[in-house]
Order: structure tokens, then C-alpha cells, then sequence
């Protein structure tokens, strides 16, 4: 038997390669959200100038993880940032680079360069949920990070914490392989944040999206 692996072989790495959904994430209780392609395909606007602006004020070197097609980590090259992306997917890794970004495909559980001596990190688009459990993932972020560094992370709009499994549904119903995942809205990330050694430092919304500024204490 050939197994799949998420995000790899998927209807997502097909969008990849595309630039194109619609995509959804697929529950097991038959309940599904939409993930937005498109949105992260063109380049930046709406709620990611903010995001950006506030990795240009901070003037120290960002790692974005789970980069996808990587339009974040392009732009804060423009810009004049060292920056560097991490994902699984191959297809998002080589995208990325078509785009002049700078990214590595591994996962960031692996070894990743300059391992607790990146100023930023960034877990946009729903990364928070790389996993299924945001316990471990903000423990590992926090390591990534040098001391006094930020972890700028965007939650659910509206408050929830739930862990889940998944596949990625494309748009003629094909689904990839199962996988774990979560969904935390702002106060359940800073809980769980804290108790990863990250203090909440700022928090904002815009255009929809929601964000928490998450500090190595």
C-alpha cells in the first residue's frame, strides 16, 4: 500500500503548484473550513501590512513557519529583513523561491538554522494548529526564539480550543490522508502560550483576523 502524507501529496500541494483553491479542511464530524488559497497565493494585503510592519519595527531576522507559498517571508525580503520560511510541502517550498523568498523544506519540529537566536516567528494562517497540539508547538516555538524574541501568532476570531483531525478536501471532493489539527481562539493561545514561557505583549484585530504579539520571557 502507497501512503499519502499531508500537505505532500495532497489536494494542497496541488494548489501550490496552481496558485488556486478552493481547498477546505475536512473534519471527522462532516463539518468543514475553508482555507484561503487565494488569499495566500497573491501578495500581501489587508491584515498582513499590519504583520509586516510590526516584523519591519522590530528589525531583527524572522523565521515564518509553515511559509507556505510564501508571500510573508518574500515581502520582508523586499523590505530589507533576513527572513527565512520552513514547510513541509515542496511544492510551497519551490513557490516560494520563484518568488525571490528564501525557504527550507523540513518541518519545524526538525533541526531548523539559528535554532534560539531568531528575534521574530511567525505562525499566520491558521498555524497554530501544525500538529494538533498548540502545547507543543508554542514549546517549540519558544525554543526557536532568542531571549526577548516575539512570536506573532493569529487565532480564530472568536474564542475556541479544540483539537481535531482533518484531511484537505479540494474542489472535486478528492481528500488527502487524515491528520491532527487545531483551532484556538485568543485567549486559549495565551493561556497555553504562558505556560510555554511566552507573555501575550500585544493583541489586535484587522480585517477579520485576529492576532496576539507573544514575548520569550
Amino acid at each position: 500500500m502507497t501512503l499519502t502524507v499531508p500537505w505532500v501529496d495532497d489536494p494542497f500541494a496541488e494548489a501550490m503548484r496552481t496558485g488556486t483553491g478552493p481547498l477546505w479542511l475536512r473534519r471527522s464530524d462532516g463539518g468543514r473550513v475553508e482555507l484561503e488559497v487565494d488569499r495566500w497565493c497573491a501578495p500581501p494585503g489587508g491584515a498582513d501590512l499590519g504583520l509586516l510592519r510590526r516584523c519591519l519595527l522590530a528589525g531583527r531576522p524572522v523565521l515564518d513557519i509553515g511559509c507556505g507559498p510564501g508571500r510573508l517571508v518574500t515581502e520582508l525580503l523586499a523590505l530589507g529583513v533576513p527572513a527565512l520560511g520552513v514547510d513541509v510541502t515542496r511544492d510551497a517550498v519551490a513557490r516560494t523561491a520563484r518568488l525571490g523568498g528564501a525557504a527550507l523544506c523540513r518541518s519545524v519540529f526538525d533541526r531548523v538554522p539559528g535554532e534560539g537566536r531568531w528575534g521574530t516567528a511567525l505562525l499566520a494562517d491558521g498555524n497554530l494548529g501544525i500538529g494538533g497540539d498548540p502545547d507543543v508547538l508554542l514549546r517549540r516555538s519558544a525554543q526557536l526564539l532568542a531571549p526577548g524574541g516575539t512570536l506573532f501568532v493569529e487565532v480564530e476570531p472568536r474564542d475556541v480550543d479544540e483539537r481535531l483531525t482533518v484531511r484537505v478536501e479540494g474542489p472535486d471532493g478528492r481528500c488527502g490522508p487524515e491528520f491532527a489539527w487545531a483551532r484556538l481562539g485568543a485567549p486559549a493561545a495565551a493561556r497555553r502560550a504562558a505556560a510555554a514561557g511566552l507573555a501575550e505583549t500585544d493583541r489586535w484585530s484587522s480585517h477579520g483576523r485576529r492576532f496576539l504579539a507573544l514575548t520569550r520571557c
